[in-house]
Order: C-alpha cells, then structure tokens, then sequence
C-alpha cells in the first residue's frame, strides 16, 4: 500500500491503481484494511475489471 499518484504513469487512464491516499484512520488492522480495500476480494475484483 502507498500513494497512489505516482502508479498512474504506469497503469495509465484506463488502468486501476489501489492503494492509500488519506491518512487519520484507527481501528484494528483488518476493519482498516476493509475500509480501504486491501481485501482479497476487492484486488481480485479490480484486476479482473481490467483483464
């Protein structure tokens, strides 16, 4: 997880990028991970958004 602006260059207009862009957040580590979408079903579900 990281800021997400310099992946853009790489993923490009039409690509997904997730990653961690505000900060502030505390709850226990998996409702954060939730919140954000560090799932394995959210990356499973963008990348086949993009395949």
């Amino acid at each position: 997880a990281g800021v997400t602006d310099s992946w853009w260059k790489y993923a490009g207009s039409a690509g997904k990028v997730i990653g961690l862009d505000r900060f502030g957040e505390s709850a226990p580590a998996p409702a954060l991970f939730k919140l954000f979408g560090f799932t394995v079903e959210n990356v499973v579900a963008t990348v086949e958004s993009v395949l």
